[in-house]
């Protein structure tokens, strides 16, 4: 195939259309893991080892299963087992799948920020007969969650990439735009060019953005850990 810049700067408007799918289905997808990723830490915490091992058991299945394949099996499967039987639109069956896959990642890493926290806060946090939600609240997550950061963000960074993966269940973002128009007209060079410095593009800023954030929220906690 040979270039052209004619098809190059063609093709520009018309991913930059998929580009808001993109971005809304990244936001959504991440949104969804940060929150369901503290379900499979409070699960993990339950006091009953059978309990503890099954949802870490189905999360570490998810965490070792494609999330290719887990697309697949919530937007074909789902609407052909009698059980469950729901058919789902492409945008929300890429958020239930990607949200998932993504949020087994994350509860690690609550984990790890959680288990940072020093035992004598823990301790200081029942002396004080905190209710349950109060100890968490403002005594370990605001000490678990700033050393995290970093690692979330990163997953931002990476499931922004893991995104074009809905294409293949008919999510029209930037590389289904991209696709399309290769079949079309034969040129996939070009359009695939332009998709690769969109996210090129958008993936640099953010890794800057979310350095600004790990210091801002750095800087916020050693105030507060100097006033204790």
């Amino acid at each position: 195939m040979t270039w052209s810049w004619e098809v190059f700067f063609e093709v520009i408007p018309l991913i930059f259309k998929g580009l808001w799918i993109t971005l809304g289905l990244t936001i959504a997808c991440y949104v969804f893991a940060m929150i369901f990723g503290f379900f499979w830490v409070f699960m993990s915490r339950i006091p009953v080892k059978s309990i503890n091992w099954l949802f870490r058991w189905i999360a570490e299945f998810i965490r070792s299963t494609p999330p290719l394949v887990q697309l697949f099996f919530i937007y074909f499967a789902w609407p052909v087992i009698p059980v469950i039987g729901v058919t789902l639109h492409p945008f929300v069956a890429a958020i239930l799948g990607l949200g998932i896959h993504f949020s087994t990642y994350t509860s690690e890493v609550y984990r790890s920020g959680i288990e940072s926290v020093e035992k004598g806060q823990w301790e200081a946090s029942t002396a004080l007969n905190l209710s349950t939600a109060q100890k968490w609240r403002y005594i370990i997550l605001p000490q678990a969650i700033p050393p995290t950061i970093p690692m979330l963000g990163n997953y931002l960074i990476i499931m922004f990439k893991e995104v074009p993966l809905a294409s293949t269940i008919g999510v029209v973002a930037m590389l289904h735009l991209a696709n399309d128009y290769g079949a079309q007209y034969y040129k996939y060079v070009e359009p695939l060019t332009v998709v690769a410095l969109f996210f090129l593009l958008l993936s640099y800023p953010s890794a800057l953005l979310i350095n600004k954030l790990e210091k801002k929220y750095n800087r916020r906690f050693d105030k507060k850990t100097a006033t204790l």
